[in-house]
């Protein structure tokens, strides 16, 4: 297959075009950094450094939609919270209006989310279907979403990846994690009663291609592991598979002075479960997060 590919260079995007080419398909990433681009992907890859000179996408069969401005780096001022809505928004739109301008449109157009669009959940149980709360994070991708789906026809399937936290070795929420935790100072955050949606890499991996490989799937996917855990018990789980301590609790009040408006984003939780994955057939690899917590640890 012909692949057009964006956010290629972050860890969800390097791990799936690695594989991507070892099952020989044609990837092309879009990057504004064709030479770092390059020099983190190699030489098998195509890069596009922009979009303005092409007119539709009808030399492609599918567009995996990855990119977007990192959304927990910095305090959310009001113009804060504009960059990685924009970097998202102006993306996807401009790839859905190529595609919608396409005589021979591609299949499939797979575009990043995040179960951040629920916003906060409690311990509710939250399947694709469940009704979100307008926080901020819902609004960034409910309107994310809408624009991806602006490209669905009878000729092109959408599908929505509403990702959880990815594990793995080299990046993501876990490689903040482990210095502290590594040192025996990690802890849970706030309560530690909110819930954290996981998913290993590669399942994460595996179910991207699964749905780039099935012409019946489309809309909304919980990219989850089936079994989400409280804060506490990750943190306690991490800190087992370290062989190091879990007591170092870091209060609400100093996340909420640290972080503002962001400190949601790790205070609060949604007990996310990938109902419609598993009901289409998936099988996951990392069922439990102790497995996926040795394996990205290499503590196996």
């Amino acid at each position: 297959m012909q692949l057009l590919i964006t956010g290629g260079t972050g860890l969800i995007g390097s791990h799936l075009i690695a594989r991507l080419l070892s099952l020989s398909h044609h990837v092309t990433v879009l990057t504004r950094d064709t030479a770092h681009a390059r020099q983190a992907l190699g030489e098998r890859v195509e890069y596009w450094s922009t979009l303005q000179n092409h007119t539709s996408l009808d030399d492609i069969d599918a567009v995996i939609n990855l990119a977007g401005e990192p959304i927990a780096d910095k305090r959310w001022t009001p113009q804060q919270k504009l960059k990685p809505s924009e970097s998202r928004w102006q993306l996807t739109e401009h790839l859905a209006t190529l595609i919608k301008a396409s005589a021979s449109p591609p299949a499939v157009f797979i575009s990043g989310s995040a179960v951040g669009y629920y916003g906060n959940q409690g311990a509710a149980f939250i399947a694709e279907d469940e009704s979100p709360t307008p926080e901020f994070t819902h609004q960034l991708c409910a309107r994310w979403e809408e624009l991806a789906l602006s490209a669905e026809s009878d000729r092109t399937r959408v599908c929505l990846l509403r990702t959880g936290i990815v594990l793995a070795a080299n990046g993501g929420a876990l490689a903040k994690m482990l210095p502290p935790f590594r040192v025996g100072l990690g802890g849970p955050l706030g309560s530690g009663k909110q819930y954290m949606p996981w998913i290993h890499i590669d399942d994460m991996v595996n179910a991207i291609l699964y749905l780039l490989d099935n012409p019946i799937l489309r809309g909304p996917f919980n990219m989850t592991a089936p079994y989400p855990v409280r804060n506490e018990q990750f943190c306690a789980m991490l800190a087992h598979v370290l062989d190091r301590p879990c007591f170092m609790r870091v209060p609400a009040f100093a996340l909420k002075l640290l972080m503002g408006e962001a400190a949601t984003l790790v205070l609060g939780g949604q007990r996310a479960t990938p109902h419609r994955l598993e009901a289409d057939g998936f099988g996951f690899r990392y069922y439990e997060l102790e497995d996926a917590l040795k394996e990205v640890t290499g503590k196996k």
